[in-house]
């Protein structure tokens, strides 16, 4: 029986907008196992980014249960969210978000100055990440001289930087043309191979082929699991 890194339990997330509440997400469920490999689709305003923020630790649902590796995250303030977002869980975005000032290296090896890494140990890893991603060549590149996929290379390396069981990507390919983005799905793909979790939020119905599980959303709404 597999077991389940991350499950949510009747979520909702309520927005006070004047006189009315909007409800994001609605009464949501839904259970990933470690070493699966979700898209989470619908279109834009569905509810999957706040459903993506509900599961990356970025937001607390208003009503519901939240549980990461089997701790109810739902009512834990900032520091600890921090801390379990730090250790727990690498994150992928479509506008890349890199340090323009830093080098690809430098960008990877970030993340684990928060978590204490020492800096022979952080280049170390930095290093054999940048190796995986295929940009050993870039690692002196800052992300202005660096085609749109490196960028998004040196965003999943620094994703991996701290050996998290997740992989949260939100709209991993949108910045990307087709050949680009075949290669970093292709890369996710190679990622959930050597066991990581991948969750991929997107309103591309193109993607779906890659995943394992489907949450269609919509409404704030799972409407169908596959």
């Amino acid at each position: 029986m597999k077991q389940s890194i991350i499950e949510l339990k009747n979520v909702e997330k309520h927005y006070i907008m004047g006189d009315d509440t909007i409800k994001a997400l609605n009464g949501v469920d839904a259970k990933i196992n470690k070493g699966d490999f979700v898209v989470i689709i619908g279109p834009s305003g569905s509810g999957k980014s706040t459903m993506m923020n509900m599961i990356g630790a970025l937001d607390l649902p208003t009503i519901g249960e939240i549980y990461l590796d089997g701790q109810n995250i739902a009512h834990l303030d900032e520091s600890n969210l921090a801390q379990i977002r730090g250790r727990k869980i690498g994150f992928v975005f479509q506008t890349f978000n890199l340090i323009p000032t830093l080098t690809s290296l430098e960008n990877i090896t970030l993340p684990m100055i928060f978590q204490g890494v020492s800096k022979e140990e952080r280049t170390k890893r930095a290093e054999k990440i940048l190796e995986d991603v295929k940009l050993t060549p870039r690692k002196t590149h800052l992300p202005s001289e660096l085609s749109g996929g490196e960028r998004q290379r040196v965003a999943i390396g620094r994703a991996l930087a701290n050996d998290p069981e997740v992989i949260l990507a939100d709209e991993p390919t949108g910045n990307l043309d087709s050949k680009t983005g075949l290669e970093i799905m292709n890369l996710f793909v190679e990622l959930n191979k050597r066991g990581k979790t991948i969750i991929l939020v997107t309103h591309d119905l193109n993607l779906l082929k890659y995943g394992r599980k489907t949450l269609k959303i919509h409404d704030g709404k799972v409407l169908s699991r596959k």
